[in-house]
């Protein structure tokens, strides 16, 4: 095995905290769905859509260093919202929580001198940039629209913020 056990047992950590995003990114697209909001409805589709393959890639990775994947159970996703803005603000702060962990994660791997896992860790470093200035925007998005959802719809139909459809695992 290439990588520690310590760096294996956070990774399969992670593969179960992405497997989570992409459960809670689904249900907050469903709760858009049903209420007739298209563009948000894809947008956290395909949000869903990169949390798993994010997954994916980390799955992938333990296998090829050596490990076992071993996905740990996930907490409930959360499905009663309040509002557009708390569906935004609760993929910000998670997007938050995952940059911590995906930085975690970095830690080891130099502590480790693991200079292949840094490598493999460092796409998610940089795409946590990019997760998060996304759901920053989306948020403020929302907030300027304030009650009238439907200029939300109609930024996310003319901006690129969309996310771009993920690539194959």
């Amino acid at each position: 095995m290439i990588i520690s056990k310590k760096l294996e047992d956070a990774i399969n950590a992670q593969v179960g905290a992405e497997f989570a995003a992409s459960l809670q990114y689904i249900s907050i697209a469903a709760y858009f769905d049903a209420d007739d909001l298209p563009q948000l409805a894809a947008f956290f589709y395909r949000q869903a859509a990169e949390e798993n393959m994010h997954a994916m890639k980390f799955a992938h990775f333990v296998v090829e260093a050596g490990g076992q994947v071993r996905i740990p159970a996930m907490n409930k996703t959360e499905y009663d919202f309040k509002s557009p803005e708390h569906c935004a603000q609760l993929a910000l702060d998670w997007e938050t929580e995952v940059t911590r962990l995906i930085n975690s994660l970095m830690d080891i791997a130099v502590n480790d001198k693991d200079y292949i896992s840094q490598d493999f860790l460092r796409w998610f470093v940089a795409e946590q940039l990019e997760e998060i200035s996304t759901m920053g925007t989306l948020l403020k998005t929302i907030r300027r629209a304030g009650d009238n959802v439907l200029l939300v719809e109609q930024f996310l139909a003319r901006n690129p913020i969309v996310a771009p459809e993920p690539a194959a695992a």
